[in-house]
């Protein structure tokens, strides 16, 4: 059996951008035989919630909530501690890991790469300080450690060939990959759909690309173009506490600001967004402030309707792959996503 067809879901911003959500809703109503990881490691995260419950992982893809077999692919970087501690947690709550899957071929992140990060975390990338960047520079220096040279993952080990219908978890934001980021502010492997046929098929079979975004910006993290003093703006303020923007990795409080809608309107374009997912419009509504920018002049509206009726005829005007374009007022479901 070959595979049928791949859909991939990114973010269009800088991470944050209610991937978790959107994934975790395709794997459970999707029918698909795989959820997958193609770049990036413990850095980034994933919540989810269930039941009134909210789970989170940072390495492990969210099929494993669902029954899905769940594969982290060859282009990701693993800690071992990490993974050990996932499994745990899953067991716990009484999820099936045999269900998880890694590729021989991803690369482990050792001691030396994290107390390196550790050391230039002070430095202006804003790193994670969880060894990502250091494993990636031994991997392409071709003097890196694979997954298949610990014993401890044999169990857990996956060098077959996809099949049936697949479902690929991106990690970050477009803004955030390597090479289109605002470096050196950015991750250190490709955060665009297309990076997923390193799982091993060729982009003939992406059948959809769901794309993730909120009606706000957040980043976390160092970045010249989210300067410290947004934290002090008094309105972006009131956008941080009513939508709680605190990273699911880090812990520290992400920097928002209004919408950037040309970016946007880049990401989706570079991306080839065709599934287009705004959510966190509830936040906005609730705080009764309704504002963007476009083309460097920040716009305010009266209403919601306004903004998003702005928003649509852009979008629909400048980007030729979008065919739908949701917005989500739900933290834990999109409507009409399928």
């Amino acid at each position: 059996m070959e595979i049928e067809y791949v859909d991939v879901c990114c973010g269009l911003a800088w991470g944050d951008e209610g991937k978790g959500k959107i994934v975790s809703q395709l794997a459970r109503d999707g029918g698909y035989d795989f959820v997958c990881r193609w770049a990036g490691g413990d850095n980034a995260g994933h919540s989810i919630k269930i039941k009134n419950k909210v789970y989170a992982t940072h390495l492990i893809p969210s099929g494993v909530f669902f029954g899905v077999t769940s594969v982290i692919g060859p282009g990701c970087v693993v800690n071992k501690e990490s993974f050990q501690k996932e499994l745990t947690y899953l067991k716990h709550h009484g999820f099936d890991t045999s269900l998880v899957k890694v590729s021989p071929k991803a690369h482990l992140v050792l001691n030396h790469h994290i107390s390196e990060d550790l050391e230039k975390q002070h430095k202006t990338q804003g790193s994670t300080a969880r060894g990502i960047a250091p494993t990636y520079r031994d991997k392409y220096a071709r003097v890196g450690h694979r997954v298949e040279e610990d014993s401890f993952f044999d169990q857990y080990l996956w060098d077959e060939k996809l099949r049936g219908k697949v479902l690929c978890e991106g990690a970050q934001g477009v803004w955030l990959d390597i090479d289109h980021g605002n470096y050196p502010y950015v991750t250190s492997s490709s955060t665009l759909p297309y990076g997923a046929c390193s799982l091993g098929f060729p982009p003939q079979k992406i059948r959809k690309i769901f794309g993730a975004a909120k009606i706000y910006d957040t980043r976390s993290g160092t970045d010249p173009l989210f300067p410290e003093t947004l934290i002090d703006d008094p309105e972006l303020k009131e956008v941080i506490e009513k939508g709680r923007e605190f990273g699911t990795t880090t812990g520290r409080v992400r920097k928002v600001n209004w919408l950037n809608l040309d970016k946007l309107i880049e990401a989706i374009n570079l991306t080839g967004t065709g599934i287009l997912i705004i959510s966190k419009v509830d936040i906005l509504e609730d705080l009764d402030k309704f504002k963007l920018t476009y083309e460097s002049k920040l716009i305010e509206f009266s209403r919601l309707d306004d903004m998003i009726m702005f928003i649509n005829y852009h979008i629909r005007s400048r980007c030729k792959y979008v065919k739908k374009l949701l917005y989500s007022d739900n933290p834990e479901e999109v409507p009409s996503l399928l």
